[in-house]
């Protein structure tokens, strides 16, 4: 969570030309957090869930609140959820069925699936296959390789690329978002982390996500506009009609 008041926020976003935005819950207090400020705000939108590396701290009765959170008109995915490997805040068997709950919720309420994917992919992609992915499925923050976008590409997976793309030492990420289909792709910021080039080292927020959507048009040989209408129109796609 950004540590600036809301508006301010909002409208650097607004300057760097960004309109829209999708504030995202890790547990059942940000979740309700991020789908008020929704209610609150013109251009906001929320997704609410617990995160994998919370679940252990939350009793499963929490997975009710946020399928309630879910069905509200301006919550428009279920994430953060999914597997993080990286980690060890939570067992990997608790992990993966906290995960199958949030998928069931997501296709129970029509809402996309954000997913929080880190040194898990094998786990992810067969969790989702075995019990079905719901229409609109989200790779927050990808980590894969060019292998693992093919794989989503294949099964119509957006990809969301952040600011840890712009990194010099990021090269296997630019060599996954260079091979990420142009229609699959969204940009984040995972703020106040992730903060892209030149600002690394600084808090993240919405408005830096022009920076890393610049790197990724020169990445893959894009102009600039053409870009930010992909990007327009597969979130429109994920997350609307907004």
């Amino acid at each position: 969570m950004i540590d600036a008041p809301v508006p301010d926020v909002l409208a650097s976003a607004r300057a760097a030309g960004i309109a829209r935005v999708v504030t995202v819950g890790t547990d059942v207090g940000s979740s309700r957090w991020s789908a008020e400020r929704a209610d609150d705000y013109d251009g906001v939108w929320a997704a609410v869930a617990i995160h994998p590396n919370e679940v252990a701290a939350v009793p499963a009765s929490a997975l009710a609140e946020i399928e309630a959170l879910a069905r509200r008109p301006r919550v428009v995915a279920v994430g953060e959820t999914g597997l993080d490997y990286y980690r060890d805040h939570a067992p990997p068997q608790m992990q993966r069925w906290w995960f199958r709950q949030h998928i069931a919720i997501a296709k129970r309420t029509g809402k996309a699936l954000m997913i929080h994917d880190r040194e898990a992919h094998a786990d992810v992609l067969r969790i989702l296959e075995e019990e079905g992915p719901p229409p609109r499925v989200v790779f927050h923050c990808f980590s894969g390789d060019a292998a693992m976008v093919k794989t989503c590409a294949g099964a119509g997976y957006v990809m969301s690329f952040a600011g840890n793309v712009t990194f010099t030492n990021a090269q296997p990420l630019r060599e996954a978002a260079a091979a990420a289909p142009a229609d699959l792709l969204l940009v984040e910021t995972d703020a106040p982390f992730l903060t892209p080039v030149p600002n690394r080292g600084r808090p993240n927020s919405p408005a830096m996500a022009a920076y890393t959507l610049r790197f990724l048009a020169e990445l893959k040989g894009m102009a600039v506009a053409d870009l930010c209408d992909a990007v327009t129109a597969t979130a429109a796609r994920t997350f609307g009609p907004w």
